[in-house]
């Protein structure tokens, strides 16, 4: 027994690994349950009563000095792995996913450079307004059902019961960025204003309580309804296709007289319906109309020399068009299922 203890100990001092298998070899061949040192263990049953202390120390020795031969042989083998991979200049790069856009951003830089091509330029303005510029210098009256709180998220009130030019509030359309443009910019002026916007609303595939907008305006001399109806049916057909058709249906907005709601065509269900466009096979995507003159003059702008157009419209409602979404809540939950779809839009 002591012989066969002494030659396993110079077979495991002499034992080279140059790879993962060969280290798996080693264990196999005297660690495992079959392997040697095991073997020995079950012969030590037979050994002598007067021998037993000495071999058994022995014994233990042996499975130590494999245990650590196994330990020291894996972290050489580990070791050189690494030198290998920080010195092998020809293996590949790792293969880093790409990153994406999200659908939002893309369709608001689109309408933006569809705009563009026509002469509009962008400004922006603060989330936080007051009431001056949100409501009362676009013709909302005082009691709009738009200040309310059911509609309005307030940060202060200086009057609860009434509306008050000096109420702040999270602005709940992007024209507080035109009447800023009026105030300081003299005719002619050609406008665009994308931002996020808030509203008091309950959240549902068709609206959500932040969503993403996008105002017009044009203020010049002669500017007609002829003229906002073309521009618009520029734009639907610069990024919906050149086979969109719009409609416009009278309407009613403080701050614009004549009004109107334009509808496009359906893509999602080509027009046969589908619950996105209520089964009618349009959807409504903006509201728009000529500049009310009180608007004008409220921003120091002579409304007998001057007419414009304005309009507005959700990003989100022209994304779900454009990529044929059925639910605007998609946006806003960060799947990476469903934004990996966007990686190919840049």
């Amino acid at each position: 027994m002591l012989e066969k203890i002494k030659n396993l100990l110079s077979q495991i001092s002499s034992f080279n690994v140059s790879s993962a298998d060969d280290l798996e070899s080693f264990r196999l061949r005297f660690l495992s349950k079959k392997g040697m040192i095991s073997v020995l263990f079950d012969d030590f049953r037979n050994v002598p009563a007067q021998e037993k202390k000495e071999i058994g120390m022995k014994l233990n020795e042996l499975k130590q000095a494999a245990m650590d031969a196994y330990n020291r042989m894996k972290d050489q083998l580990q070791q050189s792995d690494d030198v290998k991979t920080e010195n092998d200049l020809t293996r590949p790069a790792n293969p880093f996913p790409s990153g994406s856009r999200h659908p939002i951003s893309i369709v608001r830089k689109e309408i933006i450079d569809i705009f563009s091509r026509i002469g509009f330029t962008v400004s922006e303005g603060p989330e936080i307004e007051d009431d001056n510029h949100v409501f009362t210098k676009l013709n909302f009256a005082p009691e709009h059902p738009a200040r309310d709180m059911q509609d309005t998220f307030y940060i202060s009130r200086i009057s609860p019961e009434d509306s008050n030019p000096g109420d702040i509030l999270l602005r709940t359309h992007t024209s507080s960025v035109q009447v800023r443009v009026m105030e300081n910019q003299k005719p002619p002026i050609r406008t665009i204003s994308p931002g996020r916007v808030f509203r008091n609303e309950a959240i549902s595939a068709r609206a959500h309580c932040i969503f993403h907008q996008i105002e017009g305006l044009y203020i010049d001399e002669n500017v007609s309804y002829a003229d906002l109806r073309q521009t618009l049916l520029f734009f639907a057909r610069e990024l919906f296709g050149k086979e969109t058709r719009i409609r416009l249906r009278p309407s009613y907005f403080p701050f614009t007289e004549p009004s109107a709601e334009m509808d496009v065509s359906c893509r999602i269900c080509g027009g046969k319906g589908c619950n996105v466009c209520k089964y009618t096979g349009w959807l409504e995507l903006l509201g728009c109309g000529m500049v009310h003159p009180n608007v004008l003059e409220a921003c120091n702008i002579d409304s007998n020399k001057y007419t414009g157009f304005a309009f507005g419209m959700g990003i989100e409602r022209a994304a779900m068009l454009k990529y044929q979404v059925n639910d605007l809540r998609l946006y806003f939950e960060n799947d990476l299922r469903f934004l990996d779809q966007f990686k190919a839009s840049f």
